[in-house]
């Protein structure tokens, strides 16, 4: 059955992709490497404070942390570690492409449709984490964590990533997986569905209408529909 949405795919003129969770199947991995660094330094750690950091950029996940283990909790010490041990991930070739990516990219190399990716990750990891992988010549463009003065789930990295895509927010299409970027997708004004990986939307996202897809297979179908 073929995804149906409140919208048609003749009005989208530009899509706006979340790296993580999204186009890579990283969220698993960065999960299992925080919880190795904590353990590495003997820190405390829970499964739900990596959770509900998923979608943040590195200046809000800090705050998320203290917030659940304290304001003395050695922050810089862990992410130092986890660093370290999710680079070297990046480099063994460890994170791979999410289902549908290539079919997805297809069928926009096929419609001249542009992209950009807008992701919570710094520029000096994002760029290396889609070469790995092959999709950093795919992309037209990133608008990065490190690069807008709100993250997620403000609208700053949407509206950006519409300006370098040269197109108006209300035809871009955003694809998100986490509520964080859906909320900031829809503050800034576009289309957006989202295609969860390990959160469910939340009741506010479901509340807004948000679309929900299975796969980023269900997206290149409706895409297709373009040139029907």
């Amino acid at each position: 059955m073929s995804l149906e949405l409140p919208f048609a795919a003749a009005d989208i003129h530009g899509i706006i992709f979340d790296m993580d969770g999204l186009l890579l199947d990283s969220e698993r991995v960065a999960l299992a490497t925080v919880a190795a660094a904590a353990a590495e330094l003997g820190l405390e750690w829970r499964a739900e404070v990596g959770l509900a950091m998923v979608g943040l950029n590195s200046q809000d996940g800090p705050k998320v942390i203290r917030y659940h283990l304290g304001e003395n909790y050695p922050v810089a010490d862990l992410y130092e570690a986890f660093g370290r041990i999710y680079e070297a991930a990046i480099a063994a070739g460890s994170i791979p492409l999410k289902g549908g990516v290539v079919e997805l990219f297809d069928v926009l190399d096929g419609l001249s449709l542009g992209r950009v990716v807008a992701t919570s990750t710094r520029r000096s990891r994002a760029e290396p984490k889609l070469a790995a992988v092959g999709l950093l010549p795919r992309v037209h463009g990133m608008v990065c964590g490190d690069e807008v003065s709100r993250g997620k789930p403000a609208p700053d990295i949407f509206v950006a990533a519409a300006a370098r895509l040269g197109v108006p927010v209300a035809n871009c299409l955003v694809l998100e997986d986490s509520n964080a970027g859906v909320r900031g997708a829809l503050a800034a004004g576009t289309r957006v569905v989202m295609v969860p990986d390990l959160l469910q939307p939340a009741d506010d996202v479901l509340a807004a209408g948000v679309p929900v897809a299975a796969s980023l297979h269900d997206i290149a179908g409706f895409l297709e529909g373009r040139s029907g």
